[in-house]
């Protein structure tokens, strides 16, 4: 397939790299072009200076942004990627946005005659990187199955949730459930280095039964060393978990735990460690318990 992957970012690189490497054809687009030349060093494939370029010959053009105004603009800024694309190409949005975002843009789409996927992630720079990640998406089956042998270049599981913006939707209950996962795993590895028990030996009994996570796994033992220079950001936990409490507002429902996790946040991007990963959140515990002593 001609494939055209715009947005290299974290997440976007690894994935555009893991269609070339499956061998379509791909024509890639970076707002920072020194980025799409340095992934054409890596990968076959070839860039396009506009997303506009990036899609005129495209069957399928995917999208990996940071937020619902970087969306509008490549898709329906004046280079933007429908500015020039063929009536049957296939649009799938890997952005985590907002579910309105979505519906706007997939109805811009269906007004060129194409098809539009919201099909945001999981898994982080190491589920991108290992071609693992998790892909919840909105919109038709006949377009996914359709996609699927692009999808199955990075995505270990890929789901249909339901129409347009559902994809949005579950990404904002994973990222709250994650939320929830790392305020716990704060406050269980804190005790346990208080209790005196060895981190390794805990997290590796735990991982086994009811309270085991990808967090504890994955990011127990790199609490308890106050290690956090790696994975994803705060800085963009913020803003999903900000899409998420717009959207809980909108529905009329309260989510207190959500809203204290971003409040976290908010004060340890403060603090100069907006580029830490997520699971920083663990300092926030510790300010409250140092005011305590």
């Amino acid at each position: 397939m001609k494939v055209s992957f715009l947005g290299l970012g974290t997440m976007g690189y690894p994935m555009a790299g893991h269609v070339s490497k499956a061998g379509h054809e791909v024509v890639v687009y970076n707002r920072t072009a020194s980025k799409a030349q340095r992934w054409l060093e890596q990968y076959s494939g070839s860039m396009a200076e506009t997303p506009a370029l990036a899609a005129k010959d495209a069957d399928i053009v995917l999208t990996c942004v940071g937020n619902d105004n970087d969306l509008r603009e490549l898709y329906l800024g004046e280079q933007g990627a429908l500015s020039t694309a063929r009536p049957g190409t296939l649009f799938i949005d890997h952005t985590t946005a907002s579910a309105e975002v979505a519906k706007e843009l997939a109805a811009a789409i269906h007004e060129k005659g194409c098809s539009f996927l919201d099909a945001p992630v999981s898994g982080g720079q190491a589920g991108a990187e290992n071609g693992v990640l998790t892909v919840m998406i909105g919109g038709a089956q006949e377009n996914i199955e359709r996609a699927s042998s692009v999808l199955t270049c990075f995505a270990k599981a890929y789901t249909r949730m339901g129409d347009i913006g559902a994809g949005q939707l579950a990404k904002m209950v994973n990222q709250i459930l994650i939320g929830g996962v790392l305020s716990g795993l704060s406050e269980g590895i804190r005790f346990a280095q208080k209790a005196g028990l060895d981190i390794d030996t805990l997290v590796e009994t735990l991982k086994y039964g009811a309270a085991g996570s990808w967090q504890l796994e994955n990011r127990g033992a790199t609490m308890a060393k106050d290690e956090f220079d790696f994975g994803f950001a705060i800085e963009w936990m913020h803003k999903d978990l900000g899409i998420a409490l717009a959207q809980a507002e909108k529905m009329g429902i309260e989510l207190p735990h959500t809203q204290g996790v971003d409040q976290d946040y908010v004060a340890l991007i403060e603090e100069g460690r907006g580029r830490q990963d997520t699971s920083v959140l663990i300092k926030a515990l510790d300010k409250r318990n140092q005011g305590q002593s």
